[in-house]
């Protein structure tokens, strides 16, 4: 990766040069409104007074490869051209491990540049972003799903190829340019509301955590804003909310191994180094850059999941549905907002919602939903076995 050194602060100024690097290569996702999930969302449930929403979705699942992840991989490659030259890059190549969503991105990037890209991939990789991948380099590589077994083939490759590693999440480049995805999201709101003749008054965004990409940047983008709330949102399945965990811990401490089979198979990793300090900080703006993390439960997040399938007809992955699960059914966070609300004379709050992706198969919708007519196809297809049968998983790179 290009030298820390050589990277832009991590500041919301920086977001805007990452997004005039990248807004050339990159879609400009759609920020969608749903009355029905609103008026679901602001019903009261049986042990609270609800809180009162209105919800805009920003669908990352129709950005380039099916996820945001192409906004941090363009950000990197572009970044690593200006450092090291075009020709040395193409000379050397790329490397990454990733279960598929940042290994379709880097390789969709480098191949823009015709730069070679290897991709170490965990053989419980789902088919479908197996295939994603291998459509843009055919330097694909399998290995065990432990972290030790992935980074010991990243590093034959080095040896091997001189290749240079473009990490998942871990990395001011990467997240900057995810970071990107929220300046997108704010210009379309503030554009929305002054159409309606009202003012903007975002409160709060969600977006899934898994390494913390995304999230980073969301977080830096909106470090100089206090009056926006930024919130994490985990599986709680096997230990899935590690970054909750950690949060809450007294005092807080990040969680270095995740081992969790939850449906959000995006999110089955720690929290990386790096975006767990800007979690933890504040800036001269704002006490805490992120405000808390929630957490939701399987079959929170699978009826979350089907309300934006059947409702607002747009095809998501699980690992999308994590913030509507947390919106709609964590208590803790339901409770927060109808407080702050009340303190401010009950005016609804307007949030924002990141649909991360959209990397899933109908053969792993059928067997979420519970068409289990053929299970074997369906668990390689949820990423809950590998093509050696067994059911591994751990610290598994989105």
């Amino acid at each position: 990766m290009a030298d820390i050194s050589t990277t832009l602060p991590l500041t919301p100024e920086s977001v805007h040069t990452a997004f005039s690097k990248i807004r050339d290569h990159v879609h400009r996702t759609p920020l969608l409104t749903s009355k029905t999930l609103n008026s679901i969302a602001s019903s009261s449930s049986d042990s609270t007074p609800s809180p009162k929403f209105n919800i805009y979705f920003k669908c990352e699942n129709y950005q380039r490869i099916g996820a945001f992840k192409a906004r941090g991989a363009f950000h990197a490659i572009t970044h690593l051209i200006e450092v090291m030259g075009l020709e040395e890059v193409r000379k050397r190549g790329v490397v990454t491990h990733s279960s598929g969503n940042h290994a379709q991105a880097l390789a969709l990037a480098a191949s823009h540049f015709d730069i070679p890209a290897h991709i170490v991939m965990p053989k419980i990789s789902t088919p479908s972003k197996i295939a994603g991948t291998q459509s843009y380099t055919k330097h694909v590589y399998f290995s065990g799903s432990t972290s030790q077994e992935r980074e010991a083939m990243v590093e034959d490759v080095i040896k091997d190829t001189g290749a240079i590693l473009v990490p998942p999440y871990d990395h001011p480049d990467i997240m900057l340019g995810q970071g990107t995805t929220a300046l997108e999201l704010q210009e379309q709101y503030n554009k929305i509301r002054e159409e309606q003749d009202g003012k903007p008054n975002l409160k709060a965004v969600l977006s899934p955590l898994g390494g913390g990409g995304l999230l980073s940047g969301i977080s830096i983008y909106f470090s100089d804003q206090p009056e926006v709330n930024v919130i994490g949102c985990e599986p709680s399945y096997q230990g899935g909310n590690d970054g909750e965990i950690g949060l809450k811990s007294n005092p807080p401490k990040r969680i270095e191994t995740v081992k969790t089979l939850t449906i959000a198979d995006g999110l089955r990793t720690p929290v990386g180094t790096i975006p767990w300090k800007i979690f933890t900080s504040g800036s001269s703006n704002k006490t805490k850059n992120l405000e808390s993390i929630y957490s939701a439960t399987e079959e929170q997040i699978k009826k979350a999941m089907r309300l934006v399938l059947e409702r607002m007809k747009v095809f998501i992955e699980p690992s999308s549905a994590v913030p509507l699960a947390v919106v709609l059914y964590n208590e803790e966070f339901r409770k927060w907002v109808y407080e702050e609300q009340q303190a401010e004379g009950g005016k609804p709050w307007d949030i924002a919602i990141v649909f991360s992706g959209g990397n899933t198969t109908i053969e792993a919708i059928m067997g979420i939903f519970g068409d289990k007519s053929n299970d074997k196809d369906i668990e390689r297809a949820e990423g809950i076995k590998g093509s050696g049968g067994k059911h591994i998983a751990e610290n598994i790179a989105g």
